[in-house]
């Protein structure tokens, strides 16, 4: 009968076979630790075992004994001292739900503060935010823990890559989106994951191509297929403007009726109407402007802004800046340019210095792009030229 890899002496009936250098060597590096430590008695002229785990041999022949049951370093002593040491890894990785919640508030309180903090100051509170939960999700969590980890990073992520394009560093937008998208993904929330896809549709969408901003919003559509939440509605949305301004009407008009349907389903109000992932009725008005303006549809673009412009409060960011852009492309579609700069110049001179950033300076920029070559040499459109032209502390 073949022998056992670790065979009693017939005679003393003790262990004399001594395990293989590969397995010593994979014992210490497991424990990270030498042999020694592992109980294992050496020969006298072993110069190998007393190395560190990543410098053991692993040629020659074998040299360590296994040490009797019962004695110094036993194996029973060996695996409770394992044991001991995973239950302090589990215990030092664990965050407390108490902790959580606090971070949870803390990014909360920002998503809020994000709807009307300039770009610039908000991307330095938000990395701050981000910092605590790296530094959580760097150590071994439980699962549920690293899940609302992720969620949190996917939401920093996310705001940091908005407030990125708002001031016109589209390559950051884009790997920032990209890193919100992984952490969304990682957490497995349906809901977050269809979110930050439609989310990143913003930024192909103002600065294209277009095509990746209608398949971002379709991406966050099937992600989400099936749920009449909020996040449907904002992707279906999405994807309506995104195919209007590419000049598929058909497709647009079906993604806007879906919005609308979704939307009425689903909206609640209340707090969320504060939160920069929440998508409230005004910045659904908005959406609805952006695609009743690409199709041409003034007059009903008009009354979308208008309602839009009610709901938004005193204090705000630049949505309304973006509305009243919108309104005057609607007007130069109706062939009126001298209005439609002098609206557009006006709205950009009410915008506080320090929201004038790259994203209104472009949507100002398109209504002159809309007007016929001809027009723009009228006065009205030089004169927004000027404005454009100007640095914000000189307006």
């Amino acid at each position: 009968m073949k022998s056992s890899p670790i065979a009693k002496h017939p005679a003393t009936g003790q262990y004399g076979r001594k395990p293989r250098r590969t397995a010593i060597r994979l014992l210490c590096q497991f424990y990270n630790c030498t042999a020694p430590d592992l109980g294992l008695r050496l020969d006298p002229d072993d110069t190998v075992a007393a190395s560190a785990p990543d410098t053991v041999a692993t040629s020659g022949p074998d040299q360590y004994e296994v040490p009797r049951s019962g004695g110094d370093g036993s194996l029973e002593q060996r695996v409770d001292a394992a044991r001991r040491s995973i239950d302090r890894t589990l215990a030092s990785g664990t965050v407390s739900t108490n902790q959580l919640d606090l971070i949870d508030e803390q990014v909360l309180w920002a998503r809020q503060q994000y709807l009307d903090t300039p770009p610039r100051p908000m991307i330095a509170r938000l990395l701050d935010h981000l910092a605590i939960v790296e530094d959580l999700a760097a150590v071994r969590q439980p699962a549920a823990v690293q899940v609302r980890l992720d969620e949190l990073t996917a939401m920093l992520a996310t705001l940091i890559a908005d407030a990125l394009m708002k001031l016109g560093h589209l390559h950051r937008s884009q790997t920032w989106y990209a890193t919100a998208r992984h952490a969304a993904d990682d957490s497995g929330n349906t809901e977050l994951r269809a979110r930050v896809r439609a989310q990143a549709a913003m930024l192909p969408y103002y600065y294209g191509p277009l095509e990746a901003a209608a398949a971002l919003a379709r991406e966050a559509r099937f992600i989400a297929r099936g749920r009449s939440t909020i996040t449907t509605a904002f992707a279906a949305a999405a994807e309506a403007r995104a195919l209007a301004k590419l000049g598929n009407a058909e497709h647009a008009q079906a993604a806007l009726r879906h919005a609308t349907v979704t939307f009425e389903q689903a909206r609640t109000g209340g707090a969320s109407d504060h939160d920069a992932f929440g998508f409230p009725e005004r910045r659904f008005r908005l959406y609805e402007s952006g695609t009743l303006t690409a199709l041409g549809h003034t007059k009903q673009a008009r009354q979308a802004q208008e309602h839009a412009l009610r709901l938004y409060p005193t204090r705000t960011g630049i949505d309304p800046a973006l509305l009243g852009f919108e309104a005057a492309l609607c007007l130069a579609h109706d062939r009126d340019p001298t209005a439609a700069c002098r609206l557009a110049s006006a709205t950009y001179l009410r915008i506080a210095p320090e929201h004038r950033t790259t994203i209104v300076q472009e949507r100002a920029r398109d209504v002159l792009g809309a007007l016929p070559p001809a027009a723009r040499t009228a006065r009205a459109p030089q004169e927004l030229t000027e404005i454009l032209a100007l640095p914000p502390g000189q307006m």
